[in-house]
C-alpha cells in the first residue's frame, strides 16, 4: 500500500501501537503528523523518524480540548498541505468493577476515547472535504469492540461506540470518497497492558500468569498476543486501501479471538 505524499495524523503517537503506525506510514511514502498529550515525547519520536522535520513533526494534543486539535490539526494541514489520513488511537486504560468504577474515572476515559475520536474526525473531515480527494479515517478498537470483560465497563463501552461513529462517518464521507474503518486488536504488549496484568492479578486474586493465560489469551487460537506490527500493518492496509468497497468495517486482529 504506497501513501507516497499522503499525510497523516496519528493521535497517541509518542508510544506503543500508534509510533508503531507513524512509522510504518513513513515507511510507504507517508508524511506524519506524532500527535501526543506528552509533547516532549512527540517532538523526540518525530526526530527519531526524520531529524530534518521534513516529513514527521510531533504535534501537542489533548485529544479532549477541541481549541487544541483544531488548532494542532490546522498546523499540521498548514505544514504539509493536506491532511489525508486520521488514525484515532489515543487511549487510556482503567481497570475496576462497576459497582466501584469512579464517575471521573468513567468520564475521563469515555472523554479521551470517544470525545476524542469526534473531535480529530470532526477536525479532519474539514479538510478532507474541502481537499476533495478523499480520505480514510481509522479507529483504533479493540475485541472488546465486539467482547466484553470484566472490569472494563467504560473501555467497552467506548470500543464498542467506535463502531457507530465509523459506520456513520462512513455513510456520511462516501460521497466526499472518505472511508472510515476500525481496527480491534486483542490484547498487544503494550505499556498500557502491562499495566493491567498486575492491576488483574490483584482485583481478581489471581496470579499474573494466569492474568495473561487464564483471561487475556484465553480465547486466542494459539495463546499469543497481538503485536504492534501486526496492528501497523493493519492500518497501512486500510489508510491506502484505493476504493470505497472497505468502509464501514472493523477488522478483527486478535488470533482467532473472536471470529466474524
Amino acid at each position: 500500500m504506497n501513501l507516497q505524499n499522503k499525510v497523516a495524523v496519528v493521535t497517541g503517537a509518542a508510544s506503543g501501537i500508534g509510533k508503531d503506525i507513524a512509522r510504518e506510514f513513513l515507511a510507504n511514502g507517508a508524511k506524519v503528523a506524532i500527535a501526543d498529550l506528552n509533547s516532549d515525547a512527540a517532538n523526540a519520536a518525530a526526530r527519531e523518524f526524520d531529524p530534518s522535520g521534513a516529513r514527521a513533526i510531533g504535534v501537542a494534543m489533548d485529544v479532549t480540548d477541541e481549541a487544541q486539535v483544531n488548532a494542532g490539526v490546522d498546523m499540521v494541514a498548514a505544514t504539509f498541505g493536506s491532511i489525508d489520513i486520521l488514525v484515532s488511537n489515543a487511549g487510556i486504560q482503567i481497570v475496576a468493577p462497576v459497582e466501584q468504577f469512579a464517575f471521573a474515572d468513567w468520564k475521563k476515559l469515555i472523554a479521551i476515547h470517544l470525545d476524542g475520536a469526534f473531535l480529530t474526525t470532526q477536525a479532519c473531515l474539514k479538510h478532507m472535504y474541502a481537499q476533495g480527494t478523499g480520505g480514510s479515517i481509522i479507529y483504533m478498537g479493540s475485541v472488546h469492540s465486539k467482547e466484553a470483560s470484566v472490569l472494563k465497563a467504560p473501555y467497552v463501552t467506548a470500543k464498542h461506540g467506535l463502531i457507530g461513529l465509523a459506520k456513520v462517518v462512513a455513510k456520511e464521507g462516501a460521497k466526499h470518497n472518505v472511508r472510515a474503518n476500525v481496527i480491534c486488536p486483542g490484547f498487544v504488549r503494550t505499556p498500557l497492558v502491562d499495566k493491567q496484568i498486575p492491576e488483574q492479578a490483584q482485583t481478581l486474586g489471581i496470579s499474573e500468569e494466569d492474568v495473561i493465560s487464564k483471561v487475556m489469551l484465553k480465547d486466542t487460537i494459539d495463546g499469543e498476543f497481538t503485536t504492534v506490527n501486526d496492528v501497523a500493518l493493519t492500518a497501512l492496509f486500510l489508510a491506502g486501501f484505493p476504493t470505497n468497497a472497505l468502509t464501514g468495517q472493523s477488522i478483527m486482529v486478535t488470533h482467532g479471538w473472536h471470529m466474524q
